[in-house]
């Protein structure tokens, strides 16, 4: 029984030494020292960026007037190209439905053609007898003129059938020549494919696209939220996926009227003029976003926005100013535009105001972080 009492009692003498010993360590620790900031006078613009691209101004597709397969194509893409040069020639291949028809036309007109002849001979030896008036022999040589004249017709429907061209023309359609000056971005075909041709009914195929690198726009777009401060005129900052720490200034130019919903968000087209200069090639298509100043104050008050605190219930936003030393009291504030960085103060402070820093994190002891490496290994 001694030796349990004895037991006991060194038991409590510890755990008395064990309590004593934290609570030593505990009240220690040194208080917290919070700093303090002042309020600034700068500038805060609010941006918004918007992701697209980088287009030519104008592209313009190329298509054949007449149906037929490739023969032979003359440029290649990225080519710089003139009006009037030569892309690609067409060989005919002619429809023989087509064919058919209109040579027996030309034959038809032919047999007409014969038998107005033989008749106007006939009336004009009437004529010159006094047989007949002067009226019925021209009406004689008027049917001999319009047979005449349908078979010319019928003759030139056949070469067009046939070759894909009126003999004499200027230009032969089977000749397929650029409309404007620029750089060939595509061409979607190759010797061989059979083309069709542009007409009422069919858009037809696209030979090659041009396209003039030196006018080139940027196209984005913009959510609903924010597309009605925009302004046309106004500058963007253009930034290019594929080339790194160089940006491109540019001007907006037009503001879509209408909106499309894509994921639930209603967006809305913009495009700007993109200012290129020499030391930039800038290819069609280059993926891009576009830094947009939608608001901006000069000269104003301000504060860290990590500095602000937000009341629980009411989610307003207030500061902590200092009153004596590491003293401080509730403060509410009213705040304007931010950054993400600084945010203005429209009332609730003045420039003498030192504001508590109250998110400041403690620097990790050293025996912390060795505990702490222990740990995560």
């Amino acid at each position: 029984m001694k030796i349990l009492k004895y037991i006991g009692i060194a038991l409590l003498v510890f755990g008395a030494l064990f309590a004593a010993a934290f609570f030593i360590k505990t009240n220690n620790k040194s208080a917290i020292v919070y700093d303090t900031q002042t309020v600034i006078t700068t500038s805060i613009e609010r941006k918004t960026v918007v992701t697209g691209k980088v287009i030519p101004e104008d592209e313009v597709e190329i298509k054949p007037q007449i149906q037929g397969i490739i023969e032979a194509l003359f440029v290649e893409e990225g080519d710089l190209v003139n009006t009037g040069d030569l892309l690609a020639k067409i060989k005919v291949v002619p429809n023989e439905q087509n064919l058919n028809s209109a040579e027996g036309r030309l034959a038809n007109s032919r047999i007409v053609l014969k038998n107005a002849e033989i008749e106007l001979n006939r009336n004009k030896d009437l004529y010159e007898k006094g047989i007949i008036s002067k009226q019925n022999f021209d009406n004689v040589q008027l049917r001999f003129n319009q047979s005449k004249q349908d078979v010319s017709n019928a003759v030139s429907d056949l070469q067009i059938i046939r070759s894909g061209s009126k003999g004499g023309a200027a230009s032969a359609n089977t000749n397929i020549r650029a409309t404007v000056p620029g750089t060939v971005l595509e061409i979607p075909v190759e010797e061989g494919f059979q083309v069709i041709a542009s007409n009422s009914f069919n858009a037809g195929t696209t030979i090659a696209t041009i396209a003039d690198l030196n006018k080139m726009i940027f196209e984005g777009k913009v959510d609903e939220a924010e597309v009605g401060k925009l302004r046309v005129g106004m500058p963007l900052e253009v930034n290019l996926g594929a080339i790194e720490d160089q940006a491109l200034e540019a001007q907006l130019k037009f503001i879509a009227p209408k909106g499309n919903e894509e994921q639930g968000a209603v967006q809305f087209i913009i495009e700007a003029d993109l200012f290129l200069n020499d030391s930039i090639f800038v290819r069609a298509g280059y993926s891009a976003n576009a830094s947009l100043v939608l608001e901006r104050k000069d000269s104003i008050m301000a504060i860290p926005e990590a500095l602000l605190q937000f009341d629980r219930e009411t989610e307003e936003p207030y500061v902590e100013v200092q009153t004596e030393d590491q003293k401080f009291d509730r403060r509410d504030v009213e705040i304007g535009i931010s950054d993400g960085v600084n945010v203005e103060i429209i009332s609730g402070l003045t420039k003498e105001d030192q504001i508590k820093v109250w998110n400041k994190t403690e620097p990790i002891k050293k025996g912390e972080e060795e505990e702490s490496a222990t740990e995560n290994q």
